[in-house]
């Protein structure tokens, strides 16, 4: 049967109203305030979220404490992620370990966001701020994106050769993500094109909230890849190459992104040392250095298990092949691009929730203007999360309730 949303109990802190959702369904469509800040409660556990904001702010939560379902005290959380801006109320929907908000009156890119109460993101997170509540916010993004590509392997190896051969034969497919560094400009470098420049002090803090998949300290300054930087690459339909040495394809590994990982190693040593020495770009001591971190690299590329795949670049045409074996690229002369999809929520609507499906339903006081069609949500695929996006949500249009679901109440969307 269809589940739909409903409220329980009103509760109050301070002046302002606050409905929290049924504690059996766990979802709600919300309430305005006297104040005007349009606000939602899910109760999780012996935790009551309340989500809220007002018109053109960003929203905010607050957590309080239940004890034999009766008001607690207010505990102090620590938000992470971007947060939404509100836009005229919302709609709240519990998941299993995330809340789902769809935003009334906005943006087709803009009307689908997460709030991760128990993630292993955010219980890492817990552990760092010792205990405190942390939650952490996620833009939801319809369907899915090609995993990121983590190429490493020791210098001389011809990974930046590799790479320059998929951007020149697929340009359009690949892209780069703009890193982050504490230093200063040089000569004609612009902001957010040759680097992201930052604060110490801000890039520090961000390391500490989990924005970072790698970062080093070069000569005093920090250098890093935030998830941002390479969800924006995602979000523009390419799928982004990261060329970063084996510490951070460790950090990568250890992230909730989901990414492809490939070593190039050397045929040999010595090979690896007449290449170096062929470029003659390094003095005899920066040769003997980069020797010795290769046999460092070429240790742990091979032996971690950090990585995905392994290539050897005895000889580069056959490498450049296998790499495109790899990332499903042979045969393909003009791959298609990946086109982000948007959903186009009625301005005003209602949520029905049946498992892993959400039903949204135009509530329009003027339904000449609004589709009659339900959308239906798929939330049983999703993928990433905090701190980047969360993919792999699907929708379809319908007619009716019961299209697309069998006897048991389910159906593929």
């Amino acid at each position: 049967m269809e589940n739909e949303i409903g409220f329980s109990k009103d509760f109050y802190m301070g002046e302002a109203p606050i409905i929290a959702q049924d504690l059996q369904n766990g979802n709600g469509n919300g309430v305005e305030s006297k104040s005007g800040t349009f606000e939602t409660g899910t109760i999780i556990g012996d935790k009551k979220y309340v989500i809220g904001g007002t018109d053109g702010e960003t929203l905010s939560v607050k957590v309080q404490f239940l004890d034999n379902n009766c008001l607690g005290e207010w505990v102090h959380v620590v938000e992470l992620g971007t947060k939404p801006i509100s836009c005229n109320g919302h709609s709240a929907v519990l998941l299993k370990n995330r809340i789902l908000i769809l935003k009334k009156n906005s943006n087709p890119d803009d009307c689908i966001w997460f709030l991760e109460v128990d993630t292993p993101f955010v219980r890492q997170q817990q552990k760092k701020n010792s205990g405190t509540e942390v939650v952490a916010w996620s833009k939801g993004v319809i369907g899915n994106a090609e995993k990121p590509v983590v190429i490493s392997g020791p210098s001389g190896v011809g990974k930046g050769t590799l790479i320059s051969m998929l951007m020149k034969e697929f340009p359009s497919m690949f892209g780069f993500s703009v890193s982050h560094t504490t230093r200063a400009p040089r000569g004609m470098e612009k902001d957010g094109v040759h680097y992201h420049f930052t604060e110490k002090n801000v890039m520090e803090k961000e390391i500490k909230d989990g924005k970072f998949l790698e970062f080093a300290s070069v000569h005093g300054n920090l250098y890093g890849t935030s998830v941002e930087a390479v969800e924006v690459v995602s979000d523009a339909g390419k799928r982004c190459i990261l060329d970063i040495d084996v510490q951070g394809a460790r950090s990568v590994r250890a992230s909730s992104l989901e990414a492809m990982l490939i070593f190039i190693c050397p045929p040999s040593m010595d090979e690896l040392e007449k290449r170096l020495r062929d470029r003659g770009t390094e003095t005899e001591e920066q040769v003997l250095k980069r020797l010795r971190n290769a046999k460092a690299e070429i240790e742990q590329g091979i032996s971690s298990g950090i990585f995905d795949h392994i290539l050897y670049n005895d000889n580069l045409g056959e490498c450049y092949e296998n790499l495109k074996k790899l990332l499903g690229l042979d045969g393909y002369a003009t791959p298609p691009k990946s086109v982000p999809q948007e959903i186009n929520l009625p301005r005003d609507h209602s949520l029905s929730k049946i498992d892993d499906k959400i039903i949204i339903n135009s509530t329009s006081s003027k339904p000449e203007k609004e589709s009659k069609n339900l959308i239906m949500l798929d939330v049983s695929s999703l993928k990433g999360g905090a701190p980047g996006r969360t993919r792999g949500l699907n929708f379809q249009v319908i007619d009716s309730f019961s299209e697309g679901f069998n006897g048991n109440g389910n159906g593929p969307i």
